[in-house]
């Protein structure tokens, strides 16, 4: 790559070009750009990605307080971080909405329990489990 090259890339770059449009307009590799753009920290100005559009509305965090700028066409945010949305679920445990609930009789001791997410529970506690497993002493292994 020679001197002129490197100058029209940075040129190019700070207008705003992406990588792939300064290779095809130089006659160079994609990569090649991509590397020398890279190893002298070079950003165009404007991202290639799109920028985000945030709609005038303001809401608040709800464990925290702090402001949240809402974005167009997403989802309206609740919370600033996962910090916050952690926290707050597990102070709020009573708004859960748990649809995975079975209720089961325990095998051992016969006492009713429900319980979240495991379908094949068998005992309401490890202690019932173990007392029915090795209820002959021992012997069964």
């Amino acid at each position: 790559m020679t001197d002129h090259q490197k100058a029209q890339i940075i040129k190019l770059r700070a207008a705003g070009n992406g990588y792939g449009k300064i290779a095809k307009s130089l006659g160079i590799s994609l990569n090649t750009v991509k590397s020398f753009c890279r190893r002298n920290d070079i950003s165009s100005n404007s991202s290639v990605e799109p920028a985000l559009t945030y709609t005038g509305e303001t809401t608040y965090c709800e464990n925290c307080g702090r402001p949240i700028r809402q974005i167009a066409k997403q989802k309206k945010k609740r919370f600033c971080c996962d910090k916050c949305r952690n926290a707050w679920w597990n102070s709020h445990l009573d708004q859960v909405k748990r649809k995975a609930v079975y209720h089961f009789k325990c095998l051992y001791c016969g006492k009713e329990f429900h319980v979240y997410g495991d379908k094949r529970r068998k005992y309401c506690s490890h202690a019932c489990y173990i007392a029915d497993r090795f209820k002959a002493g021992g012997n069964n292994a």
